[in-house]
């Protein structure tokens, strides 16, 4: 399968035309997958366009590519959304990268009671600029179309006032109700998947999601990782929708 790289902006480039890479790309292009002139490449603005092309010139801090092809695919409806607690180590992380690759369309950081990670003053602009960096990386991996959305961080209460507008499911161990067992068809609002922390949702944190609205699912007789649960009731949201 040919490489794919990112544009920076969106673009209406079709066949004939020329795209530049410049910056980080055309060095990780030029220096990290060294890319020949000749070479068949696949280039991406992250808003619905790829454009299938041949390598034109191949230089440090810039490589032009020849537009042979330019195919469209509008964005996905329902959206899904991740709500990812912070977590230690580099579990949240690891589920940003899964979720990304599995599809989904934005990526919110929930600093939970029970969050063991603290994202306070500048350490919230440099963690989200992280995620994002990951979330860039994994979705030029899968070939997507169209790159996640990383949020700032939000507290349960923003959180909870969200619940009333969208299909919002809180992945619960204890819960009574299996994911697998809910009608996801119809409907073009958005499903946003709630994962907790290493500890668990605090129960103070499911009365306010659920008094709003939010519905406690589980995924099955086992406790997953933070950084397991989400992506793994992604690709059951993917599959009920039928998108795979």
């Amino acid at each position: 399968m040919a490489l794919h790289f990112l544009l920076d902006a969106a673009t209406v480039a079709g066949p004939g035309d020329t795209v530049t890479l410049t910056g980080a790309e055309a060095h990780h292009a030029a220096a990290v997958r060294r890319v020949r002139v000749g070479e068949d490449v696949t280039v991406g603005d992250g808003r619905g366009v790829r454009l299938v092309g041949t390598v034109a010139s191949v230089a440090p801090k810039e490589v032009v590519v020849t537009v042979l092809a330019r195919e469209e695919t509008p964005a996905q409806r329902p959206r899904t959304v991740l709500v990812q607690a912070l977590a230690k180590g580099d579990r949240d992380e690891l589920a940003v990268q899964a979720a990304t690759e599995l599809g989904i369309d934005e990526i919110v950081p929930w600093q939970a009671t029970r969050s063991v990670s603290r994202w306070e003053g500048p350490k919230a602009a440099k963690g989200v600029a992280r995620w994002d960096t990951i979330s860039r990386e994994a979705a030029k991996q899968a070939h997507r179309t169209w790159l996640a959305e990383v949020t700032e961080p939000v507290s349960t209460r923003t959180l909870a006032g969200r619940a009333a507008h969208c299909r919002m499911l809180v992945l619960e161990p204890t819960a009574d109700r299996a994911l697998t067992g809910l009608d996801l068809s119809g409907g073009d609002s958005d499903i946003v998947l709630v994962v907790g922390p290493e500890g668990g949702i605090a129960p103070e944190e499911l009365v306010m999601l659920t008094d709003a609205g939010a519905t406690l699912v589980r995924l099955g007789d086992t406790v997953l990782r933070t950084s397991t649960a989400g992506p793994v009731a992604l690709a059951l949201v993917n599959a009920a929708l039928g998108r795979w």
